[in-house]
């Protein structure tokens, strides 16, 4: 096993030394602010009282995998069984159940640069070889089929909308991505945690172009509950028992307590407020930040600025650690996030409220451009 080449993220190190500062502006962490709907929380105090504490089946509560399929269609007007549904401990469980399922020692792991680090840990972890894409401006930010070409490709693995750009694949590129995968016999995994979070257009789902790929999803951005750590995947028909075999060995279960709580997630009027008030977030941090930086990606989804930091330094880790011994602003240095060009980006999240944005906005004002 490559363990020895993962890496730590550099934001958790942010995290913990922001804390030595009781007036830090915090920009590092995709995590909201914003608490789940009431409903999710009355379902969490009903399943305490009923003494729900032992584990469900491994793929998950059928309740709830019913009622992630009745979402699906409603949200994209797909047909999904439940029984290719699983629930596991965060998506960090279901990017162990997918990699298990689609790659062995030395596959080779397609991924853009920058992209989620965790993807190229777990790689790592599993002895899979990441192929790093280069994406950038020029292309949106996106994949295409010709940078798949002549990579010998086991998998490929894209989210959308994406950490850390917040842009959405377009949706004939999505699909020709996943078409050629299909053709090629590449293995599609799709990360769409922040489908929900979308401010003009809808994110596709990969579903929508081939029952083949491998679709995550959880409840810890939209539904806005990060510590209950529950995610879920959508395998294939084929790959059932596979999938069954080894989320029984992983994690024997997903979080109980956090399985009956997310019964009631599905609040469409709260998930809808949910929305306006990042898209709110989002519109207010964009204008201000763009006096200050430059934005090469309009964030279209999810909750992340990724800002060009060019005309002030070309050392993210330097830059971000100046910010916050200075400002006491912490954001995330955006080589956590590849190698490709990520030392002339910082990463903002707008999880906090706009009033606590605009203390940061406001210190990085008078520092930078005065």
């Amino acid at each position: 096993m490559r363990c020895s080449k993962m890496s730590s993220f550099i934001v958790m190190d942010i995290v913990r030394d922001a804390l030595r500062y009781e007036d830090t502006v915090h920009f590092e962490i995709g995590q909201p602010d914003l608490p789940p709907s009431p409903r999710v929380k009355k379902a969490l105090h009903d399943a305490i009282d009923g003494d729900k504490f032992s584990y469900t089946e491994s793929l998950g509560l059928l309740e709830l995998r019913e009622k992630i399929a009745q979402q699906y269609r409603a949200d994209y007007g797909l047909d999904i069984d439940p029984a290719r549904i699983f629930l596991t401990p965060g998506t960090s469980g279901a990017f162990l159940i997918a990699y298990s399922l689609t790659l062995k020692h030395s596959f080779k792991l397609g991924l853009s640069d920058p992209s989620y680090p965790c993807y190229k840990n777990f790689a790592h972890m599993l002895d899979i070889e990441p192929v790093f894409m280069p994406i950038d401006k020029e292309d949106d930010f996106e994949l295409h089929v010709e940078d798949l070409r002549g990579k010998e490709l086991d998998a490929l693995h894209i989210s959308s909308p994406s950490n850390p750009t917040g842009n959405i694949y377009k949706r004939e590129n999505f699909r020709e991505l996943i078409e050629y995968c299909d053709k090629e016999k590449i293995a599609f995994i799709s990360d769409e945690l922040y489908h929900g979070l979308t401010y003009e257009d809808d994110a596709s789902c990969a579903l929508e172009f081939s029952d083949n790929a491998y679709v995550i999803n959880g409840f810890s951005k939209y539904y806005c509950v990060p510590g209950n750590r529950l995610g879920w995947i959508i395998v294939p028909q084929d790959k059932l028992k596979e999938a069954e075999i080894l989320s029984q060995n992983l994690f024997i279960s997903a979080p109980t307590l956090s399985q009956y709580g997310a019964l009631e997630a599905f609040d469409d009027e709260y998930q809808k407020r949910v929305k306006e008030e990042f898209k709110r977030r989002r519109d207010y941090l964009f204008g201000e930040l763009s006096k200050i930086f430059e934005i090469d990606a309009t964030p279209q989804g999810a909750f992340y600025l990724w800002a060009n930091i060019s005309k002030y330094s070309d050392d993210s880790f330097v830059f971000a650690r100046e910010l916050l011994e200075k400002l006491h602003v912490a954001a995330t240095p955006g080589i956590d996030f590849g190698r490709n060009g990520t030392s002339k980006y910082i990463r903002f999240a707008y999880t906090r409220n706009i009033e606590h944005l605009a203390k940061g906005v406001q210190r990085l004002r008078e520092y930078l451009l005065t």
